[in-house]
């Protein structure tokens, strides 16, 4: 399959695996891209989603106990009953072998990535995974970094890289695929979009 060809086909929640990086409170604290609030909201509506949509996860940190201190504890609440976090040394988390093990272990061949800081955390195992095959998206508001200009050289280097960028809720919904799927309402209120939710209620109850 061509390049092009790739990244035309559609992310589905069978072809999906979500790669959550170093959204750790030291490195938060650092991020002056966007509201820290904001990429707070984005990760774990990210998770949530992925999760209503069977959608797999791998997580990891780096150097918890050290330097950047544990994941938010917003995400850790919106992950999975039993979701493992992988703590690491390496700075690209594709170095490490088991991340890259539990990332092959899922078997999709679409890596949606998210991380702090962007430009490495995100960036850099976005790229090793381009490089080995896989089709691989960075969500850009659940991602963060420590300045305008490191995020544009993230971003330059990402698409020279031929890594997709996109938003959370757009990569959600592209692998929901149909609103009328019983899990759309979840999927919905996972992004905090609940008008969305409401709306399909009233729907439901003028067909009813």
């Amino acid at each position: 399959m061509t390049e092009r060809s790739r990244f035309h086909e559609s992310i589905t929640r069978e072809n999906a695996a979500v790669v959550l990086v170093d959204h750790q409170v030291g490195l938060l604290s650092g991020v002056r891209d966007i509201p820290v609030a904001d990429l707070k909201h984005n990760v774990v509506a990210l998770a949530r989603a992925a999760t209503a949509l069977d959608i797999p996860l791998v997580v990891t940190t780096t150097a918890a106990d050290s330097m950047w201190g544990p994941t938010a504890p917003e995400l850790v609440q919106a992950l999975p009953a039993g979701q493992k976090i992988i703590d690491r040394s390496s700075v690209n988390a594709w170095h490490d072998d088991q991340v890259r093990e539990a990332i092959e272990a899922t078997g999709r061949q679409k890596l949606i990535f998210a991380g702090v800081s962007l430009e490495v955390c995100a960036a850099l195992p976005a790229i090793s995974a381009t490089g080995a095959g896989y089709d691989a998206y960075v969500t850009l508001d659940a991602s963060g970094t420590f300045s305008q200009a490191k995020r544009e050289a993230g971003l330059l280097r990402m698409q020279q890289a031929g890594v997709i960028v996109s938003d959370y809720a757009t990569l959600m919904v592209e692998a929901l695929t149909d609103n009328a799927a019983a899990e759309s309402g979840a999927v919905y209120a996972a992004l905090d979009m609940p008008f969305a939710v409401l709306v399909g209620q009233i729907s439901a109850a003028h067909r009813a």
